[in-house]
């Protein structure tokens, strides 16, 4: 008998099912901390998940509990959809490349991977939420009744939906770029976690869950948000809007279901040809001569070479990437977060300069070992200032718009617009403070950041990363100072009519401080550089 007719009489989903159970067996027997974390986190899941459903059949008969019910399976669609794409290696059956070599149908193999994708913890998290959902909702028997069909629906759409997107994304995720977005997951998560805990918060007030109202009713038609609704709606007797609450989850699970055969059958049939384009283009890059897009815009010579350099660095590297989005993500969600905790004020647009001023300290802990081949171009204080004038003007490339963007947000959301002047000259002061204080760290506490693993720093050197950070804070501190006081005074003596003057005092003062900071720091670069060196290549 043939390979094909074999697999085809085969039954897969026994098959997939046990490769599956084999792959957690030995992905948890590899070693006692991957045991420990596995059965910890497989703890905390459905841990949560029982308060969770606790929480929502203790708002039983509660005329708002609809909207959180919605408003929970909306969240938790979203985080079904978003995990393949920053942990694409954390289910092995998620890369149906694996299967390429094998004679399988699309249809088989996606019944296949359907019923193995409810093996796992997060099925179980997500059947438990979606049936306390149901219960905090229902009242009757239809109700009942419709509520086990919406059960169903929610956790196969959105065990559908992680597959589709995972198979749709599966070249972009095995490949170098896709390692750099799964690096994102950090910040996902750390974002993730701060808004669950404002949800918490909010919610945890007498007066919290009319808010949701809003939200409810907007995320009320959107599957599989919608078959919870339509249990709502079936137990007050809206039977038509809940058949069509129904029919629209009904109709996301079979264009799913449509998509993630398109994309598999494709995927399992097209050549992978990205080795070829990457060829093409850089044949192309070759032939052209020249540099292009935005390097043909930088300054000739060494600056030119070294912003080229970091620019790089941050698009390329995984830890500069890692580094640069949490900064950029949490300078513009600072103010907003914090507005939300109550403390509303402009002037917490200020976390963005200062977040953002600190990427300028410990400048030569991403080269590493490399950093040698930096050392060997710098002979004297005036090649130091040229490298350290460079990498601040990268920041400075970066840095500038985007603090001009925080500055209006801050200033349209969380008013009033007539502070606008103030906080962005401040901004532009506080990041010529750090630019210059960092300058001085750089040269002064480098220290080495691996580029394997999840640490950023090296054995021993953390009390060296927290000493050089609180070093900076203060020294910041006290470089924006005088800017403080003119802009405190003004406030003082009500001469609000003149506040406009702190923006071009503080983008002169920024640019002057920046600039004695980077000389100052210059000759100490020079005459440290084989300190620096063995800083920043230890681990």
């Amino acid at each position: 008998m043939s390979a094909e007719a074999t697999a085809a009489t085969t039954p897969l989903v026994p098959v997939f099912v046990r490769l599956k159970l084999t792959l957690l067996g030995n992905g948890v027997r590899q070693s006692p901390g991957r045991a420990v974390g596995y059965v910890a986190s497989a703890f905390a899941g459905l841990l949560v998940a029982g308060l969770v459903v606790l929480g929502l059949i203790a708002l039983r008969g509660n005329p708002h509990a609809g909207a959180l019910a919605v408003l929970l399976i909306g969240i938790l669609t979203l985080g079904w959809a978003a995990m393949p794409l920053f942990f694409p290696t954390g289910d092995e059956t998620l890369d149906p490349t694996r299967l390429v070599m094998l004679p399988l149908r699309p249809r088989p193999l996606i019944r296949a991977l359907m019923v193995t994708s409810l093996v796992g913890i997060g099925p179980v998290v997500t059947l438990a939420v979606a049936t306390g959902a149901v219960i905090s909702v229902a009242n009757g028997v239809v109700a009942a009744v419709v509520g086990i069909a919406a059960v169903i629906l929610v956790v196969l759409v959105c065990v559908t939906l992680a597959r589709a997107v995972a198979t749709a994304s599966v070249r972009l995720l095995t490949s170098r770029r896709g390692r750099d977005l799964a690096v994102l997951g950090g910040l996902f998560i750390a974002l993730g976690t701060q808004g669950f805990n404002l949800a918490v918060q909010r919610l945890g007030r007498p007066d919290s869950l009319p808010v949701l109202e809003p939200l409810g009713n907007a995320l009320r038609w959107v599957p599989p948000a919608s078959a919870i609704s339509a249990v709502d709606d079936a137990g007050h007797g809206a039977y038509g809007r809940a058949a069509a609450g129904l029919a629209l989850a009904v109709l996301a699970l079979a264009l799913l279901l449509w998509w993630w055969q398109r994309t598999l059958t494709t995927l399992m049939t097209a050549p992978d040809s990205s080795t070829l384009q990457a060829l093409e283009k850089d044949s192309t890059r070759r032939s052209g001569g020249g540099q292009r897009g935005l390097a043909r815009l930088l300054p000739d010579g060494r600056t030119g070479t070294v912003m080229l350099r970091m620019l790089r660095y941050a698009w390329r590297d995984p830890k500069s990437k890692m580094s640069w989005s949490t900064t950029l993500g949490f300078g513009l969600l600072m103010p907003f977060i914090l507005s939300l905790q109550g403390n509303r004020s402009v002037y917490t647009a200020l976390w963005a300069a200062g977040m953002l001023g600190a990427q300028m300290s410990n400048q030569f802990g991403q080269d590493t070992s490399a950093f040698w081949m930096v050392a060997s171009t710098i002979s004297t204080a005036r090649d130091a200032y040229e490298e350290l004038r460079a990498r601040a003007l990268t920041l400075a490339l970066v840095g500038v718009p985007y603090l001009t963007l925080v500055a209006i947000a801050a200033a349209a959301f969380l008013g009033p617009w007539s502070a606008f002047p103030e906080v962005y000259g401040l901004s532009l002061a506080l990041l010529g403070a750090t630019v210059a204080s960092g300058a001085t760290a750089s040269a002064l506490f480098p220290y080495s950041i691996p580029s394997e693993g999840n640490k950023n720093t090296a054995a021993g050197q953390g009390s060296l990363v927290w000493g050089s950070f609180f070093a900076g804070v203060l020294a910041a501190a006290a470089l924006i100072s005088p800017l403080l006081g003119l802009t405190i005074g003004l406030h003082v003596a009500g001469l609000h009519g003149l506040l406009w003057i702190v923006l071009p005092a503080g983008a002169v003062y920024g640019l002057g401080i920046a600039a004695l900071g980077l000389r100052l720091a210059a000759p100490r670069v020079a005459g440290r550089l084989p300190e620096i060196l063995a800083a920043v290549s230890k681990g």
